[in-house]
């Protein structure tokens, strides 16, 4: 009876608190991108030296270890509140199973995704912060953030898959230049010098290459987006307009930070807005993609 009472308590249509949970997934997801930057800005990253405690003796920071101890741990924190919205948001879900299997399987996966990175987290304290793992680590949550994403997206409703055409073929297009765009990024990050710790390794890449590698394909997207705006003005897709305008507008400021912070020596706010705004990227371009996809709702 308590059971039945639990399901029936349970969203059984796409409510206000489905996309309420729908957002606050999206949110957690990338505060941990930007709280996990903080932590390899602020050279933090083995401020809690071992997983999954914080110390041999500990499973929590000490006042010994000072206030990289302290980030480091708040970080591993905020795993917990991932948790708790990833449950609830696939509670809000349960009951739309069979009628909105997409919402079921994003939920899903967002939530086996979660101890998946904690995991890959764990891994890159035991091997030192190897730049590998760290950019694996970041992988990891990009996917999430593109999960996290189409979820919302979907709770807003979906138009009929549009035929195969221009439109969904550039903004594809522009979603393979983000992909190459951000896999370089990650190869930058791994040879610069904001490691995580003075003792982290480097992966030997050659920084001032991989920096115009970087911004080939990322100048490449903003071109793609242009053509993308001025075709879909040109066919009535207005809904693919505004999305593309708005991706143009993150990719530019993105790629201002990104000069200035070469320029500048890469200092550490500059990296983080940096890596705040790849997330963006990353979440408008698949919000690009999932609208271009879907004809225009009326």
């Amino acid at each position: 009876m308590t059971m039945s009472r639990l399901t029936n308590w349970l969203p059984s249509e796409v409510s206000r608190a489905v996309r309420g949970w729908a957002w606050a997934t999206w949110v957690v997801q990338v505060l941990i991108v930007v709280t996990g930057g903080a932590v390899r800005l602020t050279a933090s990253g083995l401020g809690c030296p071992t997983w999954p405690r914080c110390t041999v003796d500990s499973l929590v920071t000490t006042p010994e270890m000072g206030i990289h101890g302290v980030i480091e741990f708040g970080n591993r924190l905020l795993t917990f509140v991932l948790v708790i919205v990833a449950i609830g948001t696939f509670l809000a879900v349960v009951r739309l199973r069979r009628e909105r299997r997409d919402l079921f399987l994003f939920a899903l996966l967002i939530g086996l995704g979660i101890p998946a990175q904690a995991v890959i987290g764990g891994i890159s304290v035991l091997v030192n912060l190897n730049p590998y793992v760290v950019g694996m680590h970041f992988v990891v949550s990009a996917l999430l953030i593109v999960l996290s994403t189409l979820l919302v997206t979907r709770v807003y409703g979906q138009g009929a898959l549009a035929p195969v055409g221009v439109v969904p073929v550039l903004a594809w297009t522009v979603a393979a230049l983000q992909s190459v765009t951000v896999t370089v990024g990650i190869l930058v990050t791994g040879s610069g010098p904001h490691a995580g710790d003075a003792q982290a390794p480097r992966n030997g890449l050659p920084s001032d290459v991989l920096q115009h590698v970087h911004s080939y394909p990322a100048y490449a997207a903003l071109l793609t987006t242009v053509i993308l705006v001025i075709v879909s003005l040109r066919r009535d897709r207005s809904d693919v307009t505004r999305v593309a305008l708005v991706l143009l507008c993150v990719n530019g400021v993105q790629a201002i930070v990104g000069v200035s912070q070469a320029n500048l020596g890469l200092p550490e706010l500059l990296v983080g807005i940096h890596m705040l705004l790849a997330c963006l990227v990353v979440a408008g371009t698949t919000w690009l993609v999932s609208v271009a996809r879907r004809l225009k709702r009326e």
